[in-house]
């Protein structure tokens, strides 16, 4: 029987093949990703729903909360399936006042996959991301000391897969130099499309593009033209912008995050609705690039 995720396609994650529609858990965490969620049992049901219908990427961070989001990870779903494949992040931190902070030094960073191991519950992580710093987009920079730090704690058997996020072309040239690379989580979604030569680029190596900000940085003109395209097609303008993802290319893995399991539900439609000729040709309009594949 084909669940509900399983209508987005699969992809590699490593040495496992995933659902392309995962679960992002940083809105598990209360206001601004801090402290406990002001209803714990509807956190927990959400996670557990998402497994039920199919998800088997989820997206976290031991920052988020700090430490609350991996704990109730763990609470709902530990011991945890087989084919579910966790992915975390490492690379800041989190401060009394809501900030974040870069935490790249070795030391941090060994503090960190022990932390997130020890809150999930787990002796091995299956995918570690490193976050890189610039909040309006990546500073470029060598990332080799921090890079070569995690394929340290690889080779100790503590992390079986690695990835970057927040990073430039080079940024990724370089950490690949360094040790094999198997996701790239960057912001990118239907108008933020700096990354679009990188995406192709992945592709043809066959490794995993993970979006985030899937309505991040739209325009009021933008936002009114999504809305009308998904007034058209019956549905949300959430919904419109995972399936564009869905469809930009197969090496996409989406991870929208929600707290309410209506909502979780309504994400997963995405994964079945199929956009003609038509609706990509108007949604690349609304982006300003006129085609799917922009060159440089």
């Amino acid at each position: 029987m084909t669940t509900t995720a399983e209508k987005s396609g699969r992809y590699a994650l490593g040495d496992r093949s995933v659902n392309r529609l995962g679960y992002g858990a940083m809105q598990l965490a209360g206001p601004h990703v801090m402290g406990p969620p002001a209803d714990r049992d509807a956190a927990i049901a959400v996670l557990r729903r998402a497994v039920a219908l199919g998800i088997d990427h989820i997206d976290t961070s031991d920052y988020y909360g700090p430490h609350v989001v991996n704990e109730i990870i763990r609470e709902a779903l530990h011991p945890y399936p087989d084919e579910l494949t966790i992915v975390t992040k490492i690379g800041a931190r989190r401060t009394p006042d809501g900030e974040w902070p870069e935490a790249l030094t070795p030391e941090e960073l060994r503090q960190a996959v022990h932390d997130n191991l020890d809150h999930l519950g787990v002796d091995v992580l299956d995918v570690v991301n490193l976050r890189l710093p610039g909040f309006a987009g990546p500073i470029e920079g060598s990332l080799a000391e921090p890079f070569e730090v995690l394929v340290e704690l690889q080779q100790q058997g503590l992390v079986r897969h690695l990835g970057v996020s927040n990073v430039t072309s080079q940024m990724f040239a370089e950490a690949q130099s360094i040790g094999r690379v198997v996701c790239v989580q960057n912001h990118y979604n239907l108008v933020h499309r700096d990354d679009d030569p990188l995406i192709d680029a992945l592709a043809r190596e066959g490794i995993a593009y993970v979006p985030f900000f899937p309505l991040g940085g739209f325009t009021p003109i933008q936002s009114a033209a999504l809305e009308t395209v998904a007034r058209r097609l019956e549905t949300t303008p959430m919904e419109v912008a995972l399936a564009w993802l869905l469809a930009r290319s197969p090496n996409l893995l989406v991870i929208p995050g929600t707290s309410s399991v209506t909502h979780l539900e309504q994400n997963l439609e995405s994964a079945a609705r199929v956009l003609g000729p038509v609706e990509l040709e108007e949604l690349d309009q609304i982006g300003g690039t006129g085609e799917l594949n922009p060159g440089l």
